[in-house]
């Protein structure tokens, strides 16, 4: 308890730009997975790509990053363990969040797309296994993290399938494609509006006075999606037929149309991925905050001040800008071939998955779920299309990413006791 009073200034600060440091590397890297597809499929820029991601990744962080931040920050360790010794819970949380924030780093200069949430959770499990005891690791929280990096994949690979396969039913393999891709199109706009309106009106008002009905949500989403549509509408208007293109690739008229709808992908994928890895960055701050502000006492529940949130968020916005380019090139153009019509399916196949994820507060890797979507994508037109080269190189960098992380976290674990005493 001492300690704490002591040196509470100087461990908030150090914290807040661990915390920080970690947020830049999720948006380095984890980021540049969520805009890859975008980019790779050439419907936005990467200019364009950054200022969706100012936006919704932000927003998403910041109205529906909450449920996610629970499991992070007390959900992985038994606080009870450490009520004698609160310091340990401090050293560990920032030495997780160094180690992560660290792994991000050089994973990001070599332009592997690795897992955030492995970084954090091999973290945290490495420092507690050492510092403190191997019962102090909630090793059924532990158990499902683990399992949902498995389903993650499979399940957003499943949906990206199922959505691309639905694209080539109604649009692709039909006798008029451009028809029909001005007619179906704006569905699939409404399924993202609705979707992104749903989770925000279910799970962000939770940081405000605001109370709906589940009923009252449904109806409220619904007109979102239908305002969304809308938009879509217009901006697909704008997409005037040119004949000419179709003589060197007969689906050149219809990817146009597509472009358009990946604007709004990109949104909700954004979207979807700040509301889940936010809380990489900034549950292991929100746990240090908390035992700083209440003295040194471990509390189970603990008001999570809105300022991590907006930390957490442009963190975020700061790594991509600067450094997120290499995963993009990664994501984008090295897995399969992707055109506008492959990336919507990969990228709402993902977002949909994340979305539920985060809503029901599994930490789940956006890397994985992502690659899994593009593999889905990849795969509907057959294994050929994938690049198996790069997909061994993406699994290993996996495999190294939790002993990585739980490595650096042990040896700043004891540099903070030994600094601190």
């Amino acid at each position: 308890m001492s300690i704490i009073a002591e040196h509470a200034n100087i461990l908030l600060i150090l914290a807040c730009c661990f915390g920080l440091f970690m947020a830049w590397g999720v948006g380095a890297n984890d980021v540049a997975n969520a805009m890859g597809t975008s980019v790779g499929s050439k419907a936005i820029t990467i200019k364009q790509a950054i200022v969706i991601a100012m936006i919704f990744e932000f927003a998403g962080a910041y109205l529906a990053g909450g449920d996610v931040t629970a499991t992070i920050r007390k959900g992985i360790i038994d606080p009870a363990m450490l009520s004698d010794t609160p310091e340990l819970l401090v050293y560990g949380m920032m030495s997780a969040l160094l180690a992560a924030g660290t792994w991000l780093l050089i994973a990001s200069l070599l332009g592997w797309p690795v897992s955030t949430t492995h970084s954090i959770v091999g973290a945290i499990v490495g420092f507690a296994v050492v510092g403190i005891s191997v019962d102090a690791v909630n090793w059924s929280k532990v158990s499902t993290i683990v399992a949902s990096w498995v389903v993650s994949p499979v399940l957003a690979g499943a949906l990206s399938f199922a959505l691309f396969k639905s694209v080539q039913k109604l649009i692709l393999n039909t006798e008029n494609p451009y028809k029909n891709a001005k007619k179906f199109i704006p569905g699939y706009i409404f399924l993202v509006g609705f979707m992104i309106a749903m989770v925000t009106l279910t799970k962000g008002l939770k940081h405000t006075d605001i109370t709906l009905s589940f009923s009252d949500s449904i109806g409220i989403a619904l007109l979102g999606g239908i305002a969304t549509m809308l938009l879509g509408f217009v901006l697909i208007s704008r997409v005037n037929h040119n004949p000419e293109l179709e003589e060197q690739a007969r689906f050149a008229n219809v990817e146009r149309i597509f472009a358009v709808l990946m604007i709004f992908t990109a949104c909700s994928m954004a979207f979807a991925h700040g509301s889940n890895d936010v809380a990489n960055a900034i549950g292991p701050l929100a746990a240090i905050i908390s035992v700083i502000n209440s003295g040194g006492e471990i509390l189970q529940k603990s008001v999570l001040p809105i300022w991590v949130l907006a930390l957490g968020g442009g963190g975020i916005v700061l790594g991509l800008a600067t450094y997120g380019f290499k995963v993009i090139a990664t994501i984008g153009r090295k897995i399969t071939h992707l055109t506008p019509s492959r990336g919507f399916a990969a990228e709402m196949g993902a977002a949909a998955t994340v979305v539920i994820a985060s809503g029901t507060g599994l930490p789940i890797s956006t890397t994985h779920t992502l690659v899994g979507a593009v593999l889905g994508v990849g795969l509907a037109r057959g294994i050929s299309a994938l690049n198996m080269r790069m997909i061994r190189t993406i699994f290993a960098s996996w495999v190294i990413t939790l002993p990585a992380g739980a490595g650096l976290a042990i040896m700043f674990f004891f540099m903070f006791k030994g600094i601190f005493g």
